[in-house]
Formats: C-alpha cells, sequence, structure tokens
C-alpha cells in the first residue's frame, strides 16, 4: 500500500486532533498550512515539502552527504520570509524515514547555497535552489512532534528576537569567529550620541 502524500497525511493528523486549520496546498502564494490563534499571535503557517528519492550529488557541486542534502526553491524560501516570524518549513524525508522542521530564523540564519538551475521550456529560463543541509533543523521522527516544535518556536520568540544578542543558532556546516574589537559601555555612549 503507497503512502500518503505528506500534504494528506498533515490533513489526517489535524483532522484526528480536531484542530481547526487553512489549507492551501494548492496555492503559488499562500504556505501550505496554517493553524493557530491570530489574536495571540500564535497562529502558525508552513510549508511542507518531501524528499521521495535520494539525489545523484554528481549534479550537485555540496559538501553534504546525500543522506542529509535537500534541494529547495528560492521562491519557497521567499514566501516563507513573507509569512514570517510565525513561518517555517516542514520536509518529510522518506529515504531518512524521519520530518525535519524548520523554523523561518533557521532558514534564514543557517549556511546554504544557492545556485540558478536552467530550465528549458520555449527558452532558457533560470530557477533559484537553495542547497541545505536537512540537519540544520529539528529531526522529528513522527509527524505529531511537529507540534510541540512549533510551540517551543512560538514560546522562544521573544527571547529569539529581542533577547539574545550572541549570534543564534548552531548549525552543521559554520564555525562562528571572534572579530571587531571588545565593546565597552563608552562606546554605546558615543554611538547613541552621534545619533540622537
Amino acid at each position: 500500500m503507497p503512502i500518503p502524500s505528506l500534504e494528506q497525511e498533515i490533513r489526517t493528523l489535524f483532522q484526528q486532533r480536531r484542530l481547526e486549520y487553512d489549507d492551501h496546498s494548492g496555492s503559488f502564494t499562500q504556505l501550505d498550512f496554517g493553524f493557530g490563534d491570530r489574536a495571540a499571535k500564535r497562529y502558525f503557517a508552513f510549508d511542507a515539502k518531501e524528499k521521495l528519492q535520494s539525489y545523484n550529488l554528481r549534479n550537485w557541486q555540496t559538501a553534504i552527504p546525500e543522506a542529509h542534502f535537500f534541494i529547495l526553491d528560492d521562491l519557497a524560501c521567499r514566501k516563507i520570509l513573507l509569512h514570517a516570524p510565525n513561518a517555517g518549513l516542514l520536509v518529510r524525508d522518506t529515504p531518512q524515514q524521519r520530518y525535519v522542521f524548520f523554523t523561518v530564523v533557521d532558514l534564514f540564519l543557517m549556511p546554504k547555497a544557492r545556485v540558478n538551475r536552467a530550465i528549458r521550456r520555449t527558452q532558457l529560463e533560470l530557477k533559484g535552489k537553495w542547497l541545505i543541509d536537512l540537519r540544520n533543523g529539528r529531526s522529528l521522527s513522527r509527524l505529531d512532534e511537529l507540534f510541540p516544535a512549533i510551540d517551543n518556536y512560538l514560546d522562544r520568540r521573544k527571547a529569539i528576537f529581542h533577547e539574545t544578542h550572541e549570534c543564534y543558532g548552531v548549525y552543521v556546516g559554520e564555525e562562528i569567529g571572534a572579530g571587531g574589537i571588545e565593546r565597552r559601555p563608552e562606546h554605546w555612549d558615543k554611538d547613541y550620541g552621534a545619533t540622537r
């Protein structure tokens, strides 16, 4: 028996939990699914993508091991950014039997390579692609782990956007070094005085 599409699996989960949700999976301008309380600023929208089979790495210049490699449309990422900050991406990685959840913050900050892929229709066109490492998202063994992952992000949103001063996130393929000189209180006073 074939496994259901990711979209159908998500619909079934919402229905089993008796959660109201918006389904825009047929839209090219909206994120696939959304749910939650808009008044409390806890409405969350996400796109759903699938990795159905392994990629041929000879066609892509990447150091990411194939088991963790995923290709995402640049346009899809921009659509997620449009719905920020309460937006993200869910990937069903069928070969690895896992789901991977990315918040918009992770997508924006994590290391990635961007490439233009040639497409031949009536004329040569280019389509932007992101080459990403699935290890930089939150790995879920079951789809129903998505809801706690989203709740965790929404609970930490204030700290992520307003309280964390150091570089946010620990991402595979990135080393964060030190730069500049140590900032001291007199620097802030000087900066503040120069801009007011």
